[in-house]
């Protein structure tokens, strides 16, 4: 399951063609398809050979006149940098925020030439850095292997084992069950009238964590009313409501 913000990869003016053919294999193996770039480069045989299975992305790459141009319409645009610097993002931590920080999209994630990389006035222009951590021995990547990094770890984002993406309630739905759910476990004794915020805070914090969708919601909402019910029949017939 990859972030649902889209992503576009931007490419400044790459110097070998293989590069952008093999990068583009890398994008598709990932389910990605948005490559623009900012200098078309002439193909060759031997070069689009490289993108095996991924021609249409190679043949649909779109070209634009300058960084700005490529990434107008963005929300989030992440320089890819192998400077050691502060305050850079693994890719990894870039995938797990992204869709919260690019609020609808689309995103771009930003490649500078093989030799130089991006130039500090173009970083200027990007709102994150990524960088791939990597052996202090050999710490420079080939372009197409940044590429698949960074769009694999946008692939797998939030999917430990391919889990499905789970929606979660609001605030305010998750407080309304949590009250009444206090309210049952007080009613029965599990919860100490007195003081029923310590462990109630445990609770919440446990049932949070577990990202409930609406309808859990809604079965624990039934399991407290049903609980404050039993407690009320078990009084009005002598057995005190209290476990």
């Amino acid at each position: 399951m990859a972030v649902r913000t889209p992503v576009r990869f931007v490419m400044l003016r790459p110097r070998q063609a293989a590069n952008v053919a093999a990068a583009c294999r890398a994008l598709k193996n990932m389910g990605f398809a948005h490559l623009v770039l900012t200098e078309a480069l002439p193909g060759s045989t031997e070069a689009r050979a490289l993108a095996y299975g991924a021609w249409d992305v190679l043949d649909a790459a779109q070209t634009a006149s300058s960084l700005s141009a490529a990434v107008a319409d963005c929300t989030v645009v992440a320089a890819t940098s192998g400077r050691v610097e502060e305050n850079t993002l693994t890719p990894r931590q870039f995938a797990e925020t992204l869709d919260r920080t690019a609020a609808g999209g689309p995103a771009a994630v930003v490649f500078g030439p093989e030799d130089n990389g991006l130039t500090t006035a173009e970083r200027r222009l990007c709102h994150v850095t990524v960088r791939i951590p990597s052996a202090p021995e050999q710490p420079s990547l080939n372009l197409a292997q940044a590429v698949l990094v960074l769009a694999y770890e946008l692939s797998m984002v939030g999917c430990p084992e391919q889990a499905e993406l789970r929606e979660r309630v609001s605030a305010a739905e998750f407080e309304t069950v949590m009250d009444a759910l206090r309210g049952a476990l007080v009613e029965i004794g599990y919860l100490n009238h007195a003081n029923p915020h310590a462990i109630m805070a445990e609770l919440r914090d446990l049932f949070w964590r577990g990202a409930p969708t609406a309808r859990e919601i809604a079965l624990l909402r039934g399991l407290a009313r049903q609980v404050a019910w039993a407690a009320r029949q078990a009084r009005q017939t002598g057995d005190g409501g209290r476990v």
